[in-house]
């Protein structure tokens, strides 16, 4: 009796999902475990696993046809059982699995880039394909092309995918390497690194003009990633009245602190940057103001305050914001959040968060800044009720000591929820804030 394999409950309320990728074919051996489809719901990018072996019998749903859960993915013929009587059955709708069967538990990946996760002089899981390609457009492809990609030595950004909405293919990659001219970009990039070591170029702006006789505008369907980033901005800002405080703190003592523990990070492989030393901060001044770092339950009639903080790192992605969570960051080192900001990044790059990263956050951090801007109006990410906006540093004449000197000055914006978080609760968390950043060994001390 051949066994249908339903598209299964992957948790967080996901209810449906797009199919982006068939990774089998009908009539092909598959083994439990092994990964048959590529699904994009509103929170990630998951490969589904199938949780029995077989033979595929059939296929169902075609790319980019959206699916629900418990709907129908594949028909499969189990080990060791006969084939009389299996195609007729694949051509059958299925209405339910095999008694007792338990869903089979998957691991969601999301695709982002690394562009925006850092502060500009940090580079948290950044290789230089990645700072290269930061300006340029997305890359699309699956966690297995990117490896055969490495293991062959094709940049993905070279290519130009066959797969759906332009996603790079195994097939891609493999012509690409067979190409003649497959090695000339690596030998270039070799040849020119020692001159971009020494004397970095300036990021050149590119971009085609559309054919002047083409149309006047071109569509994208939108993806279930920013659908719900409008649902949910729009929830927060009808949910939440939002207060918007901004503050500048000197960080003079936080640059020379950096630069003179950066070269022994880097030889105990961690590359430090400031974000690590604003999450340590962030997670100091929590604690020390605990209604920042709460839940308003209405229902409840009460404040659910949290002995811990979860702080989200905002990161801007092709297809919109998502949102990792570093768990417990009071209560972890500058090297060791150092190691798990730059890992979050590494893995954002190449498709490799869990679901479970990405949930049960009680503050939330951005840094827009290291793109392209000072201060900003950041949204809480309900039912969070603040959210931190760190802008870009800047060199900045200050008085000191009644003399006017060069400074290092770093913007901040605070974005509370003003039903639970009254002004001076947020004042008073800047003012920890400021003096933990102008004076960071009280972090290390502390």
């Amino acid at each position: 009796m051949p066994y249908t394999f339903k598209f299964p409950d992957i948790g967080e309320g996901i209810a449906e999902g797009k199919i982006l990728e068939w990774y089998v074919e009908d009539g092909q051996q598959v083994s439990e475990g092994e990964n048959v489809v590529k699904v994009e719901t509103d929170k990630v990018v998951a490969d589904i696993p199938i949780p029995r072996s077989g033979t595929i019998l059939k296929r169902i749903g075609a790319v980019d046809e959206t699916i629900n859960v418990e709907d129908d993915l594949v028909v499969l013929l189990l080990e060791g059982e006969s084939a009389d009587g299996a195609e007729a059955a694949a051509d059958s709708d299925s209405k339910s699995e095999s008694a007792g069967e338990e869903s089979f538990g998957v691991v969601g990946t999301i695709e982002v880039d690394s562009s925006g996760d850092v502060m500009p002089a940090g580079t948290e899981g950044r290789g230089e394909t990645a700072v290269a390609a930061a300006a340029g457009a997305k890359v699309r492809a699956t966690p297995a092309a990117r490896a055969l990609a490495r293991d062959l030595g094709v940049d993905l950004n070279t290519l130009r995918g066959s797969g759906p909405a332009g996603r790079i293919l195994k097939s891609d990659i493999t012509a690409a390497a067979k190409s003649p001219a497959a090695a000339a970009p690596a030998a270039a990039s070799a040849a020119s690194a020692p001159v971009a070591a020494a004397a970095p170029a300036a990021p050149v702006i590119s971009f085609e003009l559309p054919p002047a006789d083409g149309p006047r505008t071109r569509e994208e369907a939108l993806t279930t990633l920013r659908k719900t980033i409008a649902s949910r901005m729009v929830a927060s800002k009808s949910t939440a009245p939002h207060a918007t405080t901004f503050e500048e703190v000197e960080v003079s003592r936080l640059v020379t602190l950096r630069a003179e523990q950066k070269e022994r990070m880097a030889a105990r492989g961690i590359k430090l940057s400031y974000m690590p030393f604003i999450f340590k901060a962030a997670a100091m001044a929590l604690m020390a103001h605990p209604v920042l770092n709460c839940r308003l339950d209405l229902e409840g009639d009460k404040v659910v305050y949290h002995n811990y903080t979860n702080i989200g790192l905002a990161v801007d992605t092709p297809e919109g914001l998502v949102v990792p969570v570093i768990r417990d960051a009071e209560r972890k080192t500058i090297a060791q959040l150092a190691v798990e900001i730059d890992d979050f990044a590494r893995r954002s790059r190449e498709r490799g968060l869990k679901i479970d990263e990405l949930r049960g956050g009680t503050f939330s951090i951005t840094n827009y800044g290291a793109i392209a801007g000072i201060h900003g109006c950041p949204i809480i990410n309900v039912p969070e009720v603040a959210i931190l906006g760190i802008g870009r540093l800047l060199d900045t004449p200050i008085v000191k000591d009644g003399a006017v000197v060069p400074g290092k000055v770093l913007p901040l914006s605070l974005s509370v929820d003003h039903r639970i978080v009254d002004g001076g609760d947020a004042a008073r968390f800047q003012r920890t804030l400021i003096d933990l950043l102008s004076d960071p060994v009280q972090m290390l001390l502390g």
